[in-house]
């Protein structure tokens, strides 16, 4: 099948990672930035054995702070700054929770230092940025992974089993993604996190990348690095008055030779989405959430609910994925859903998107990328 040339490992090969880790000591890690609110994740983290958290860069003392006494951490462990930091301290890897804009910075100091690096998605706020990122981690050999939430679905990956493994639906016909919520200040972000997530420069839209890039990042891994023949965009302030820099809901569609991809990501849903639909040529995927499915393999019957299986346990967050990665030197296939192949064309979507909604034109992928 076409769109699956570029082959990827498969759900079983997936669930390696259940095996228990192979006694080697934690993975020392530092945190890049406290601003992003996704840093909770790892904050309240139980400890499994696998990372220990060595050091904190933040130049917010107030937020360092209160980020403390929520979680009990020593501020001896936080630092002003990267410089200061790795004085102290030489981490093995660091995970940024920081602005988009900043990912880049962080890859400049720690990639020549031989530190590896996960950082939340997307990969960058340009193309530009996002080449010299991939650039300097291959120069200098370390990691570079992009974490989603979406990527610890078992949906997804179960999805990902009925149409390329088991060939359940046919080819690829059209895919639909509903993606976001009502909104970050309806939701309750912080305000550290809202200063650069509702930023042009430091996010380099709203919710078109807020939200594009789960269906850009899931989209390339089902089309397997495939990338679109054209772009074409449609975005709104619905909420001028809340976002008045950015874009509040976005609309992005990715034309293939014989595919769709549509990519609805909005702070205008009523409720929290992360849902995906499938088309192939006989049948049909829903992904509802991380579990909940609806299969429909040919027109004669009646869509099936299922539950995806679910992940390993230590296999649903990132942090031990990184702990793999590098101490059990796991490798990053080709545009695997945290690779940098897949990221790279993630941020060139979204990039292509606004220039599509800039113009109020579809925009060619050959025009701009070659």
């Amino acid at each position: 099948m076409k769109y699956f040339v570029f082959f990827l490992f498969s759900w079983s090969t997936f669930l390696f990672a259940q095996q228990p880790s192979s006694g080697k000591s934690p993975l020392q890690v530092a945190i890049v930035g406290l601003s992003h609110d996704h840093v909770n994740g790892i904050l309240h983290r139980k400890d499994q054995g696998d990372i220990k958290i060595v050091a904190i860069v933040e130049t917010d003392q107030a937020l360092a702070e209160k980020y403390a006494s929520r979680y009990g951490y020593s501020m001896e462990i936080v630092y002003p700054t990267l410089e200061a930091m790795y004085e102290k301290v030489q981490p093995e890897a660091v995970t940024a929770f920081n602005s988009i804009y900043d990912h880049l910075s962080v890859v400049e100091f720690c990639a020549p230092r031989g530190i590896h690096v996960m950082v939340e998605k997307p990969l960058a706020v340009s193309v530009e940025h996002a080449e010299k990122m991939i650039k300097l981690a291959k120069e200098h050999g370390i990691h570079l992974l992009t974490n989603y939430e979406t990527t610890w679905y078992g949906s997804n990956w179960k999805a990902y089993d009925i149409i390329d493994h088991e060939n359940k639906i046919g080819d690829i016909r059209r895919i639909i993604f509903y993606t976001g919520h009502p909104g970050p200040v309806e939701i309750g972000c912080s305000r550290e996190f809202l200063s650069w997530l509702t930023d042009p420069i430091l996010n380099g839209a709203g919710a078109l990348t807020d939200f594009g890039c789960y269906g850009a990042n899931l989209s390339t891994w089902f089309m397997g690095g495939e990338t679109p023949t054209t772009v074409s965009c449609l975005t709104k302030q619905i909420k001028p008055g809340i976002y008045p820099k950015v874009d509040d809901d976005a609309t992005i569609i990715l034309d293939y030779p014989q595919a769709q991809v549509i990519i609805q990501a909005s702070w205008n849903w009523p409720y929290g989405r992360k849902e995906m639909e499938i088309y192939g040529q006989t049948g049909a995927v829903f992904c509802k959430n991380s579990q909940d499915m609806l299969v429909k393999e040919n027109e004669k019957e009646n869509f099936r609910e299922i539950k995806a299986p679910n992940l390993p346990e230590r296999m649903t967050d990132p942090f031990h994925y990184l702990y793999e990665t590098v101490k059990n030197e796991l490798k990053e296939p080709a545009f695997n859903l945290s690779s940098p192949e897949n990221n790279l064309i993630v941020v060139q979507i979204l990039e292509a998107a606004r220039k599509a909604a800039a113009s109020g034109k579809t925009v060619s992928w050959h025009e701009l990328y070659h």
